[in-house]
């Protein structure tokens, strides 16, 4: 019997029209992704593709089709927001309210409710407590005061920063390798995570990592457990799967082993969380875990222009470790991407900000314009030229430079060095770093004060010369008074930015955070350096702290008032705006240095994916600026333009060479593009001819050997207020703190000395003599 070609489409368009209504928004890629529902499917859905309303409908169209009861499916999200969105588009696209998601959720919430089930099983009970981070750094330090370990070489937070990424690798203390296990408290490491391990059981306690650690372990061990896990999970639906560590994983893997009905969705073009245990290879292998897995790719776009998808695309297609995946999309062309030099980083800001207030005239929103940092030190001069535009912005994901707690307690440090009867600065950073004086000996301190009517420094100038305070507190209040009075006579002799890094350095403040393993230390210290250096714009340190207090007190607008964001890259991830900036493009920045140092190619091809984020985050426009030039403590850091500028493809990018704030550079014309396009960038101040620029260009015409080991190059464009060097490596000399020691490095006015009794520090030659 041969077919009716006339009726077969009467009878597709009918099945169509009887389609669920919610199949019929899709595009045949989403539609494909929701209707392929048996075995395992990997959905690459790049950005602005529509993952989120994939992932939802299929979870709608799994119940809907009865599947599935809502007990039997397991959707794991990445953040509780997300599950919340997923619930509640579930329940708008099949009707009501979705009731027994009892497995929606993230890794560490479903986590909980299975080892609260089984608690017993890995030497729990049920009622077990979930110690945060400070609990579990408390924790340590007594474990590794028993062990007699040198705490301030081996911070506590150092060891729980092994631990956690120990954990997120599915390693349990007897797995640890022994290289990474000897390389904390002279080879203790391993040992004291078993203690640790050991410790928690006692106190019927787990960390945040062990939601995952002991529900992996559970399965491995208990395979009756496992089981019956496999067999209630019909359907999996994971999110974001890119983002997955390798504990999680190996959660999910053990899990799809039953029914075999996974489906993850994830894009493994915007895997940029390696930092925190977050494995890219976790995406790339999917169809090597699940032999005979389908692969859909969701690449009609929503979101984006032409050019910027094309100029996203060409970028990311320079990565080795991706499955591949073009974006498209049925929009005009649009504006091409921009790219503009500037001669400095405040010029870089200026110019911005004229761009926004150009765009907020033209009727766009303050609230569809974004700025995205590599780095949160470079906010600091967007908030500083903002607040003088009287533009308004928020910060999203932290706080304000100026009210962020390492640069509050820098400022506390130079306010009591100027105002000494600043009280609230004082208290603030009276025991920070701890030296000794903790709470009684403040509050005596206070108690004093108010009896005698003086401020708490005055107090403390007279309570020392008591017995009212411990020997130690009393000694260590001393000490810092003594620094504040040196601090304070050295305003008058030296330059106010060095007089701020002697505070820093004098009192331990930047050897903290130097110590702190906290993956966010690094950031700290970034904005620390960042503090100083915006003080070269100023004239005297009053003058500074006078800025400060004004900046400070610029009275926030109302919720309701539309504001542009600031934000890292990292923080975008999953926004869109319809105009984008993304500043500091430069080698060391962006790429930044510490990840090619740390992960070399893994780490470039993951700051390619974090620049890949950045671009696709915009709608209408995107511009990408560079700096040639960044001032670091008081002297100049000439820059290269990044390498991720030179791999942009030349049809959708458009360089901006006639701008009045383009920072006085040509590029060359568009045959550029060939090549490198910055061959032919130079000053029309040949003034500038420094060293530094010549190093630049001596380096930048290898372009092999560029790429291959790039840095910032570092060459002062103005004379040096140091004048000439007056010590040589070995010189004996002695400084008024640190006692006598020996020169063994010296660069320019700083010198780095290894004190008899203060070990190595640095420390600026005027405050040392020959002897």
């Amino acid at each position: 019997m041969t077919s009716n070609p006339a009726s077969n489409s009467i009878t597709e368009r009918a099945t169509a029209q009887a389609a669920p209504p919610y199949l019929r928004a899709l595009n045949p890629e989403q539609r494909a992704a929701v209707e392929t529902m048996d075995g395992p499917l990997l959905v690459l859905a790049g950005a602005g593709t529509g993952k989120t309303r994939v992932l939802t409908t299929r979870l709608a169209h799994l119940l809907n089709m009865r599947k599935a009861w809502p007990g039997e499916i397991l959707a794991v999200t990445f953040t509780n927001k997300a599950a919340r969105e997923m619930k509640n588009r579930i329940g708008g696209l099949i009707g009501g309210m979705v009731e027994g998601m009892t497995w929606l959720g993230t890794f560490h919430s479903i986590g909980v409710k299975i080892l609260r089930r089984h608690a017993e099983l890995v030497d729990l009970k049920s009622d077990f407590s979930i110690l945060d981070t400070d609990d579990q750094v408390r924790l340590l330090k007594q474990l590794i005061q028993l062990h007699e370990i040198d705490e301030k070489r081996w911070p506590a937070r150092q060891l729980a920063a092994h631990i956690d990424g120990w954990k997120n690798r599915g390693l349990i203390p007897s797995k640890v390798p022994a290289g990474e296990g000897a390389a904390y408290g002279n080879g203790l490491g391993a040992q004291i995570y078993a203690e640790y391990q050991t410790r928690l059981k006692v106190l019927n306690a787990v960390d945040f990592g062990d939601l995952l650690l002991e529900t992996l372990r559970l399965f491995q061990e208990q395979p009756d457990v496992l089981a019956e896990y496999q067999k209630r999970f019909k359907y999996m639906l994971v999110d974001e799967y890119q983002d997955t560590n390798v504990a999680q994983y190996l959660w999910l893997r053990l899990l799809a082993q039953g029914h075999r009905n996974i489906c993850c969705v994830g894009d493994d073009d915007q895997s940029i969380y390696g930092w925190r245990g977050a494995e890219v290879d976790n995406i790339l292998r999917f169809e090597k875990d699940f032999p005979g897995a389908g692969v859909i790719r969701l690449e009609s776009n929503y979101r984006s222009t032409p050019h910027i998808l094309g100029a996203a695309s060409g970028l990311i297609a320079h990565n080795e470790g991706r499955l591949g995946k073009t974006l498209r999309t049925d929009q005009n062309d649009g504006e091409k991407v921009v790219v503009r030099g500037h001669w400095d980083g405040d010029e870089e800001a200026r110019a911005i900000g004229e761009d926004i207030e150009q765009a907020q005239r033209s009727g766009t929103s303050l609230e569809e314009v974004a700025i995205l940092v590599r780095a949160s030190f470079q906010m600091r001069a967007f908030e500083d030229r903002f607040i003088t535009l009287g533009l308004p912005y928020r910060v999203v994901g932290g706080p304000r430079f100026y009210e962020r707690a390492e640069v509050r307690d820098a400022l506390a440090y130079l306010k009591v060095t100027m105002s000494p009867d600043n009280d609230l600065a004082l208290e603030r950073i009276i025991n920070v770093p701890k030296r000794g004086i903790g709470n009684n000996s403040v509050q005596k301190i206070h108690n004093l004060a108010r009896a005698s009517g003086q401020s708490l420094y005055r107090a403390a100038q007279d309570i020392v010369t008591t017995d009212e305070l411990p020997a130690k507190a009393r000694k260590s209040l001393i000490d810092l008074l003594a620094s504040f009075s040196r601090w304070r006579a050295s305003v008058q002799a030296v330059a106010h930015t060095e007089v701020a890094e002697i505070i820093l350095d004098e009192s331990g403040y930047t050897d903290m955070h130097q110590q702190d393993k906290d993956p966010k230390a690094p950031s700290r210290l970034e904005n620390l350096k960042e503090l100083v250096r915006s003080m070269n714009e100023f004239e005297t340190m009053e003058g500074f702290l006078e800025h400060i207090a004004l900046v400070m007190e610029v009275e926030q607008s109302g919720e309701q008032e539309e504001k542009t964001s600031i934000m890292t890259l990292h923080a975008a991830k999953g926004l869109e705006f319809d105009i984008v900036f993304l500043p500091g493009w430069e080698e060391g920045l962006f790429p930044h240095q510490r990840s090619l140092d740390e992960s070399g190619k893994a780490g470039l091809e993951e700051e390619r994916r974090l620049a890949y984020v950045g671009i696709t985050r915009a709608r209408k426009r995107s511009t990408i600026s560079f700096a040639q030039n960044r001032r670091v403590h008081a002297m100049w850091q000439t820059a290269l333009p990044s390498r991720f500028v030179d791999e942009l493809p030349e049809a959708h990018v458009e360089v901006d060479t006639m701008s009045s704030s383009y920072g006085g550079y040509n590029i060359g014309g568009a045959d550029q593009f060939g090549g490198s396009r910055f061959d032919e960038m130079k000053p029309f101040n040949s003034g500038y001819d420094t060293p530094g620029w010549k190093r630049a260009q001596a380096r930048h015409a290898d372009g092999d050997a560029l790429r291959s080991t790039p840095r910032i190059v570092e060459g002062s464009l103005t004379a040096s207020d140091a004048g000439p060097e007056s010590f040589e490596t070995g010189d004996r000399i002695h400084h008024q703190k640190f006692g006598p020691g020996t020169v063994t490095h010296v660069d320019g006015n700083k010198l780095s000395i290894s004190f008899d009794n203060a070990g190595d520090k640095r420390v600026l030659d005027s405050f040392v003599t020959r002897g």
